[in-house]
């Protein structure tokens, strides 16, 4: 995944949803699914909600909340951002 990418949540998604030890059950309101998330992808989702970010912005925010190693939080970032994608909850912003 490039760096600069921009993510966005996708429109219309408002990210209803219950956080306790770890984990967090999150409603995708536009295809009524539910999902199991980590603590690492409701981070991102929230950081989306503020606006649109790119990969490395949001990487920033899951170093400073977890502490990871370089290596680690580029494949932490990459993966959740395309399981979150897979997921229907996130898009990339066209250049």
């Amino acid at each position: 995944m490039a760096a600069s990418e921009t993510w966005r949540l996708r429109l219309g998604q408002t990210l209803q949803y219950r956080q306790w030890d770890g984990e967090c059950i999150l409603y995708n309101d536009l295809s009524g699914d539910t999902h199991l998330l980590g603590d690492g992808a409701i981070e991102l989702l929230l950081a989306l909600r503020r606006g649109p970010a790119t990969r490395t912005a949001l990487a920033t925010v899951l170093q400073a909340e977890f502490d990871l190693e370089p290596a680690e939080l580029d494949l932490e970032t990459d993966t959740l951002l395309r399981d979150l994608q897979h997921l229907n909850l996130i898009d990339t912003l066209a250049c």
